[in-house]
């Protein structure tokens, strides 16, 4: 849906950020931890200094190289049913993914995450409306390291059909997925026209990219793969405590990650990348469901807009430990505030728990009804001839009802949003179907979703052929 902005700072403000972050690629620089790299930079006109690895991004260069990045592009789902066009000012969301343990449904204690809760996340989100694309949820502990790539995206493409975003911790693993993808595609050329995965890469903050995250971002852009370059500075820790300080530092960061996009190969698919979160300076704890967090993903939705840049932001994380109050408190706080923002992409918003450290399946679905909640507070109020309803007021008069109208029956699904967990009875009711609540219902539907969507969505014959061309595959 397509909507007017509310954006948390003055256009003065960001005005300022944004010189705060070209000041930073001027004057302070990136380091970059590989000579090849940099030598690369210095070919495109950057400021390179070898002996302390940093590159330095004059202003004109910088702003010849961002206006290279692309402010429209799709995110292809692979049956063209769910793709995202990005850039068109309409608000995606996703869960976030590669955290190493899980809140067992069953058991309600937290235990490693295997090859199994790859394949289960995958299908809830293929079957969860409100959640638009796929990112690789967890780290498979069941799986050889060195196939763990090739497993996490085969089992995705398997149950999703919809886009699937990873991340990849170095050059082979990132090889891994863009061959497997390009054989189900089949082969380079047509997945290089309807790239239905895409890759995130991260730098470390501060100001930091590492040697596998280079080669990562460098072989996607050479190969039309989509990417993200999202820094996760936290302020009082890796950026300064203060709010304005972290963003121009991660505006820096992230603004280095399209640069180098564009130096790699000019017009690659690039979101600007953004994951600034908090410190409890109290106890130094993580707090990703602050609502600082949520302010800076919406400021930094601002910053990638002066740029004309689909952005990747980050919201929907709480620091609890399962489905609860706090949770639903940090989440829909977050999700709204980056949603009402305009964020392109928005990740974490479905199934974090524990400061983004574990997933839940309950929460799956709890958050697919947040984020249906937002979605509908963004449409806002249609006001128009039929909605303003002066017809059928004048036929009721003073005293009526309207509850067998015709204009009710067309508008009452177009107008309301009806949860599927919340609990919408009188409390006699309510006693009488054995108290319900929210969470209790989310684990009914886990379990619904799970036990009838078990239909692989890659073509029998096609698992066969991949199966033989990639033997590293495992089954959960």
């Amino acid at each position: 849906m397509c909507f007017t902005p509310h954006w948390p700072v003055s256009q003065q403000a960001l005005k300022q950020i944004d010189h705060a972050g070209r000041t930073i690629l001027e004057r302070v620089g990136v380091r970059i931890c590989d000579r090849r790299f940099l030598e690369m930079l210095q070919g495109a006109g950057a400021r390179v200094h070898y002996e302390d690895q940093r590159a330095f991004f004059e202003q004109d260069r910088l702003d010849y190289l961002l206006e290279q990045a692309p402010s429209r592009f799709t995110l292809y789902s692979r049956d063209g049913r769910n793709d995202l066009p990005l850039g068109e000012g309409r608000v995606y969301f996703a869960n976030g993914g590669r955290v190493f343990r899980i809140l067992d449904m069953d058991k309600g204690c937290f235990r490693p995450s295997l090859l199994a809760d790859v394949a289960r996340t995958a299908r809830l989100v293929n079957e969860l409306d409100r959640i638009h694309f796929y990112i690789i949820a967890c780290q498979a502990e069941d799986v050889q390291f060195q196939h763990y790539h090739l497993n996490d995206f085969y089992h995705a493409f398997k149950h999703t059909t919809k886009h699937v975003m990873g991340g990849c911790d170095h050059l082979e693993g990132v090889k891994q997925m863009w061959r497997l993808a390009s054989f189900i595609a089949g082969g380079e050329e047509a997945l290089r026209e309807r790239p239905f995965v895409s890759v995130i890469t991260n730098p470390i903050s501060p100001l930091t990219m590492a040697a596998d995250a280079l080669n990562t971002l460098h072989f996607c852009c050479s190969q039309g793969i989509p990417t993200t370059c999202a820094p996760a500075p936290i302020a009082g820790a890796t950026s300064p405590a203060t709010l304005a300080g972290t963003l121009s530092q991660m505006h820096a960061e992230a603004l280095a990650g399209v640069a180098l996009s564009q130096v790699f190969a000019p017009g690659s698919k690039v979101l600007y990348g953004a994951v600034p979160a908090v410190m409890d300076l109290r106890s130094a704890d993580i707090a990703m469901g602050s609502v600082e967090m949520g302010l800076m993903n919406a400021c930094a939705v601002q910053l990638a807009k002066l740029y004309g840049l689909p952005i990747y932001a980050s919201a929907g994380v709480t620091e609890s430990k399962g489905p609860d109050i706090q949770a639903g408190i940090e989440k829909s706080f977050s999700n709204l505030t980056v949603a009402m923002a305009g964020a392109d992409c928005i990740h974490l918003a479905a199934g974090m728990i524990d400061s983004a450290n574990s997933i839940s399946y309950e929460q799956y679905v709890i958050d697919n009804e947040i984020i249906g909640m937002t979605c509908r507070i963004l449409e806002g109020i249609r006001v128009n001839e039929r909605t303003l309803g002066l017809d059928v007021i004048e036929k009721i008069g003073p005293g009526g009802n309207y509850i067998m109208e015709d204009h009710t029956v067309e508008h009452m699904t177009e107008e309301f949003f009806y949860p599927s967990l919340g609990v919408r009875l009188n409390l006699d009711l309510w006693d009488e179907k054995n108290r319900p609540d929210m969470v209790g219902r989310a684990r009914a539907l886990v379990k619904e979703i799970l036990e009838r969507s078990g239909e692989d969505l890659l073509d029998k014959d096609l698992i066969h052929e991949v199966k033989k061309a990639f033997p590293g595959i495992e089954n959960p």
